[in-house]
């Protein structure tokens, strides 16, 4: 199992969104980035589990935990000329987007800010608080998980 965290704009799809889903959870779909789409392709995978974190928002942080609950397939959005995410390149048989399917699994009671997470000298290798990461979709150590867990509670 590895740990990730995923970020959402809680205006597009928050927490409260996926936990709404129920257990057939909702498929990450969306991302547009190669980085990030080669991590959702290739190495997240079912049983891995994600720091749900709220991007672009008065407080920026990690709000709870997901679940990943099937592994990356085609995004469906891609081939789909009204959807937002719809890329004219891509095609059924040659896919470009992937997305796993994910699942809530609980909501913090407070949200862990940004700027107290960019505070802890024992974070300060972690992706998210390294300065130019913008990245979606982003590896988390078990430490740093653990680490992060401890806040929470």
């Amino acid at each position: 199992m590895r740990y990730w965290l995923f970020k959402s704009e809680p205006d597009t799809f928050g927490i409260d969104d996926l936990k709404a889903r129920g257990k057939k959870g909702e498929p990450w779909d969306g991302v547009r980035n190669y980085q990030a789409r080669n991590m959702l392709r290739d190495d997240i995978k079912k049983g891995d589990l994600i720091f749900f974190y709220h991007s672009n928002t008065k407080v920026p942080g990690i709000v709870g935990i997901a679940e990943v609950i099937k592994n990356a397939f085609p995004d469906p959005t891609q081939f789909d000329p009204e959807a937002k995410y719809y890329d004219p390149k891509a095609s059924e048989d040659k896919p470009r987007w992937f997305c796993p399917q994910v699942r809530f699994k609980s909501k913090f009671k407070d949200t862990i800010s940004l700027e107290q997470l960019k505070a802890i000298p024992a974070l300060e290798d972690m992706a998210l608080v390294r300065k130019g990461n913008r990245l979606s979709v982003m590896p988390v150590t078990e430490q740093q998980w653990n680490f992060i867990l401890g806040l929470a509670n």
